[in-house]
């Protein structure tokens, strides 16, 4: 065992990447590259040009593991300069806030925020706090906020609603470019993955120049169950913890396969809604990729935006004159999102830590270790 474990350190080394001094990071600093293509300069959904991410994490005392997380699409009026944008629901059990205008108009206005099933209404304040009080917007009287959810109510005193419309405010204007915080940070501090904690992920990848040279970017919050699966590897019937082992081999144990998972998907590529649906739909390939079914208690939802700034709408002209690929030049950019999507949530598993939460519970994090050594021998 231990040679095995220093051989695939020794790996991790030769491909450049060393993990965190806690043992743990995301899954590349372990020499797993999953996919073919290559991800961007942080690996991260700010890979793509003009997008920043911003988060408040809250833990208090023993019952608090909530937070908020915001992807702000660019650096203008978002509600001036909207984005394209669609919708797509893997399974509808959650509470995405703003789907049906993304669905019937095609585009956002507002930065999407993810936060807990619980605090949906102060997501939405916050939100309208903000918009209202950019500069530019002193007459809208209209605003479509967007915020998704997970329950972290295993970790967390969610009947508590301790996330307010200023945290979404704070977590707004903190946004920025660069590398984003994973694990359990903002709206995955109390989520759980598998059984094991989960939290926030993200990825990208870059398609070659003779693919158009586009970037897609995917940040996810994991809450979500199934049987695990990292690199094609059966990690989770491996390690003996998935959904469904109760009536498989052991009568004593249960893992619910219930939960939520958000993907948010960003791409510089100019495409209108329609095909950014086709592509929201790829990363819910991402998520089984992972082992997730998308069970009847699950709310897994996907918003895809592009923000090729040549596209973004300007509801003050007459006419709206975009450029869009065609749907030849699709098939790539599907790929990619399949690949940046798994890698998003293997990464929120791989960076999360141990909580412990509401009531003593005590939610561990990936065996790491283990998890090197089920890969091995895939």
């Amino acid at each position: 065992m231990k040679r095995l474990l220093v051989s695939i350190c020794l790996l991790a080394l030769c491909v450049g990447v060393v993990a965190q001094e806690n043992g743990r990071g995301r899954i590349r600093d372990f020499g797993i590259e999953p996919g073919i293509f290559k991800p961007g300069e942080y690996n991260a959904i700010t890979d793509v040009p003009g997008v920043k991410v911003g988060q408040v994490t809250l833990i208090e005392g023993e019952d608090v593991r909530t937070g908020v997380t915001a992807i702000v699409p660019h650096e203008g009026n978002v509600f001036r300069k909207k984005c394209p944008a669609a919708v797509y629901v893997g399974n509808g059990f959650g509470k995405l806030a703003g789907v049906t205008q993304i669905r019937e108009l095609g585009n956002i206005e507002t930065p999407i925020v993810l936060t807990n099933t619980l605090s949906v209404a102060q997501g939405i304040e916050g939100v309208l706090n903000y918009s209202l009080n950019v500069k530019g917007n002193e007459n809208v009287r209209s605003v479509n906020a967007v915020v998704g959810e997970t329950n972290d109510g295993q970790l967390n005193d969610i009947r508590g609603r301790h996330v307010t419309a200023d945290h979404v405010v704070k977590a707004i204007l903190s946004a920025k470019s660069g590398p984003v915080e994973e694990g359990c940070v903002g709206a995955g501090t109390g989520t759980v993955c598998f059984g094991w904690k989960g939290g926030i992920g993200t990825s990208s990848r870059v398609l070659p120049k003779d693919l158009g040279g586009y970037t897609v970017g995917v940040l996810v919050q994991t809450n979500y169950g199934g049987i695990l699966e990292i690199d094609g590897a059966p990690v989770g019937r491996r390690l003996g913890q998935y959904s469904f082992k109760k009536s498989v081999e052991n009568p004593d144990y249960q893992l619910n396969p219930d939960g939520s998972c958000m993907m948010v998907v960003f791409t510089d590529a100019p495409l209108d809604a329609r095909n950014l649906e086709r592509m929201a739909k790829r990363a819910m390939l991402g998520l089984a990729k992972t082992g997730g079914i998308a069970s009847n208690g699950s709310g897994d939802y996907v918003i895809a935006v592009s923000v090729a700034p040549e596209n973004l709408i300007d509801e003050s002209t007459d006419k709206y004159y975009p450029t869009l690929l065609h749907n030849d030049a699709m098939s790539p950019l599907f790929e990619a999102t399949i690949e940046a999507c798994a890698e998003a949530l293997w990464n929120s598993l791989f960076m999360a830590t141990d909580m412990t939460g509401r009531g003593g519970l005590t939610v561990e994090a990936l065996p790491i270790p283990s998890v090197l050594e089920v890969l091995n021998k895939k």
